[in-house]
């Protein structure tokens, strides 16, 4: 099967046509008050269903608190620190390097089971790890470490670093193209490495024949491809900074970071190539990088010029109840301009993209139990939107 056959198969026609709307509903607001974090990195719900929040500190500390208003700094409960195990900024690392991915296995309640995505040296490299819980239920055993994956990273940048189980049980991973500058490795089109892909793999088998501590689902697009590496559920992507599943129909969105001209924000869908560094966004970079079998190059669903982003940071679809409003739109912002967006999208196209204000460098959102949605601010603070009617 050639990449052109397996593009083929999954074309997706160009999707973005937004209308701007008139005004906005919502806003942000300081969802706790009383806690700061050091780079809060990442934010999701406590594993076992409760109604508690997970605080991802890039350094290398994981914090759990009730989800109230009133909660405090003393409050937390630090699950784990891994701080001399992760490089980070100021830590032997740079800027994007650090504690990267957190994902707790869909059974946790039963297994204890959690992931982590982090950053480690000699040499440089990403390595996904599993951890079991520690009799209280609350605290990582950092002694459990069991290295799952390891990819080598040539430099200090574009390192992906978002883990999320998916609704099939399987987990997914977002690695970027190995860093510097223009894809030098050209990994964007190379189906034989895992940089510049999001990944696709079981965390519940290992394949003895090829020594992983998982296995590979047999419906990946690229099993049984020769020169293709199976764990590859889609490629072509620059640096994927946090992807999320809609929790209502699986959707799967991401949001990829541009080189010098455009940032995008995709759907991502098996086996779909989306063109880094052929193209970045919708318009070409390096267009001697097509071969006879690049096949047919997915558009982003939204795209921003450098007038109006520099570092895209992938968001959520809103699917709570505080703001019934929004229900369906896709929230996402900008990492270095702090710009804020909503989105409306039809299944075929963007019918609304509307600004929402600023917050400082949004590293990332996350989800509630409920499906309310945060936003983790190099300030410190835990963001959330909120009415503004």
């Amino acid at each position: 099967m050639t990449r052109f056959a397996v593009a083929a198969a999954v074309c997706l026609a160009a999707l973005f046509a937004p209308a701007v709307a008139a005004q906005q509903s919502v806003t942000t607001a300081v969802a706790f008050e009383h806690l700061s974090f050091e780079r809060p990195i990442y934010l999701c719900p406590m594993g076992d269903g409760t109604d508690r929040l997970v605080v991802v500190e890039q350094q290398g500390r994981v914090y759990l608190f009730d989800n109230r208003p009133g909660v405090r700094q003393n409050d937390r409960h630090l699950m784990i620190d891994f701080v001399e195990d992760v490089i980070s900024p100021g830590h032997r690392g740079e800027n994007e390097e650090g504690l990267l991915g957190l994902a707790f296995h869909p059974d946790f309640a039963e297994n204890g089971q959690v992931f982590l995505h982090y950053s480690a040296s000699d040499p440089k490299r990403n390595v996904l790890s599993r951890f079991t819980m520690e009799n209280d239920g609350i605290t990582i055993d950092r002694d459990s470490e069991e290295v799952i994956l390891e990819q080598r990273q040539p430099f200090w940048n574009h390192n992906g670093g978002m883990i999320a189980f998916g609704p099939d049980g399987y987990l997914y991973i977002a690695l970027g193209d190995g860093g510097a500058a223009g894809d030098t490795l050209k990994a964007g089109q190379d189906l034989n490495t895992l940089l510049a892909k999001i990944l696709r793999i079981d965390v519940d088998q290992t394949d003895e024949a090829r020594g992983t501590n998982y296995a590979v689902p047999e419906d990946n697009p690229f099993v049984g491809v020769d020169g293709a590496r199976p764990e590859i559920w889609a490629y072509g992507l620059r640096n994927v900074w946090r992807f999320s599943f809609d929790r209502e129909d699986g959707t799967l969105w991401a949001g990829d970071v541009g080189q010098n001209a455009w940032e995008e924000i995709n759907i991502i869908r098996r086996g779909f190539n989306y063109g880094w560094r052929i193209r970045e966004g919708r318009h070409d970079f390096d267009a001697n990088d097509r071969t006879d079998d690049t096949g047919l190059l997915v558009d982003p669903v939204i795209e921003h010029s450098r007038r109006e982003a520099m570092s895209i940071t992938g968001g959520y679809v809103y699917r709570g109840d505080d703001l019934p409003q929004i229900d369906g739109y896709y929230l996402y912002g900008d990492y270095e301009r702090g710009t804020l967006w909503m989105a409306q999208f039809d299944g075929r196209r963007i019918r609304q993209l509307v600004e929402i204000g600023r917050v400082h460098r949004p590293a990332s959102f996350g989800e509630d139990r409920d499906g309310e949605v945060y936003i983790c601010s190099f300030d410190g603070k835990i963001y959330r939107f909120v009415s503004n009617r």
